[in-house]
């Protein structure tokens, strides 16, 4: 049995007046996922927009450090 199948089972024994903590909570969890979605996509869209000739330009992870100045 999936995840998904066990709780939809457990749904059952719930009472009806605990049912706005479960709902609460999924509309939670799926709110964040839907808002990490979006900022991500948003992210990736502004990256792809950005006209800033140098943004594909790539450096090692020495050069890095030299240039922070951490040795």
């Amino acid at each position: 049995m999936s995840n998904k199948e066990k709780i939809i089972n457990l749904l059952d024994s719930i009472p009806d007046y605990k049912m706005g903590y479960v709902l609460a909570y999924v509309q939670g969890i799926t709110a964040d996922e839907e808002a990490d979605d979006l900022f991500c996509q948003r992210m990736w869209e502004n990256y792809e927009n950005d006209p800033d000739p140098e943004k594909d330009d790539t450096l090692t992870l020495e050069e890095c450090l030299k240039e922070w100045g951490i040795s």
